[in-house]
């Protein structure tokens, strides 16, 4: 009988997530299932809510199949320990904080305390899916990122995020970095793209999308998304080189619209000697949770495991 796994995406208002064959490394899709939330809910709200959504899917997988869950979590988070540091500063799940959410998890599953549930960063929980069954997968050192609300990053090697070193920043980490007048996160995020058209424009547009559509017919527009390319490229280039980075894995809302940065940012590498593979994620949202599903798998889970403190 094959090994089978959940992989779990939190964002900040949804929960998603679906079982893995982590042999055949595959989905199975039929177990999928996803629920809105608020996360400014009191936590045994929050709690219902992930409890209710995990608990269709093991339904349809049935418990007696499964090897672990596996979170894919955004910070600031104790991966090791499983526990939220939200404190409201971020302006999210501020009433989880401190909270041992595998215990709180088991009990509500009635689930066995030895039965794993595990956490990493969502960023490189994408950047796993990404090497072992996506667009990363077959190259030694591979840079993911997502381009949405955040600026998400990691770096991997041999199939394992290096968060240490000179090669990378820290934590491996790209959204803290100084950036023109602010840090990455303010320029490479969906917010940056579209305060970058309201102020070239003069217009009030809300999200990247009204962007994206506008990108169709007007000029102004379509340079906002050269420059988000072409920048895009300048703040790589150091982390590219440093790293040796054989392939780099685009996600996020934003790479939705990658016809309309994406040439900038080729035309930028080829320019620089960069001949890293440029590709667009495929698996989306999956990755993260294919990603998340691996911590289930107990060699991995020792493998990586080491490095969930320095997130």
């Amino acid at each position: 009988m094959n090994r089978i796994a959940i992989g779990v995406d939190v964002g900040g208002s949804h929960i998603s997530c679906m079982a893995f064959d982590l042999d055949k490394r595959t989905f199975l899709r039929d177990s999928f299932s996803e629920n809105d939330l608020d996360n400014h809910a009191p936590a045994n709200e929050i709690i219902d809510v992930w409890g209710r959504t995990l608990s269709k899917t093991i339904r349809k997988v049935g418990l007696g199949r499964l090897e672990g869950v596996g979170f894919a979590m955004p910070g600031p988070f104790d991966y090791v320990k499983g526990i939220p540091q939200f404190t409201g500063e971020n302006q999210k799940y501020e009433n989880i904080y401190g909270i041992n959410i595998s215990v709180a998890l088991r009990k509500y599953l009635e689930l066995p305390i030895g039965f794993p549930i595990r956490f990493i960063n969502d960023a490189t929980a994408f950047a796993i899916g990404e090497d072992w069954m996506g667009n990363a997968e077959g190259f030694d050192r591979s840079l993911a990122i997502t381009l949405g609300t955040g600026f998400g990053a990691a770096f991997l090697e041999n199939g394992l995020p290096v968060v240490s070193g000179d090669r990378v920043p820290q934590m491996g980490c790209l959204y803290h970095l100084s950036f023109e007048d602010g840090t990455a996160d303010d320029y490479f995020s969906t917010r940056g793209l579209v305060d970058r058209y309201n102020r070239k424009t003069g217009k009030e547009v809300e999200g990247g999308r009204e962007v994206a559509e506008a990108a169709m017919s007007e000029e102004a527009a379509k340079e906002v998304y050269h420059d988000f390319g072409s920048k895009l490229a300048d703040f790589l280039e150091p982390w590219m080189n440093k790293f040796g980075v054989q392939a780099l894995v685009i996600g996020g809302n934003i790479s939705k619209a990658f016809d309309l940065f994406g040439p900038a940012l080729k035309d930028a590498f080829q320019q620089k000697g960069i001949n890293a593979e440029v590709r667009i994620s495929q698996l989306k949202e999956s990755a993260a949770m294919a990603g998340g599903s691996r911590l289930a798998d107990s060699k991995f889970w020792r493998r990586v495991s080491p490095f969930l403190k320095e997130m």
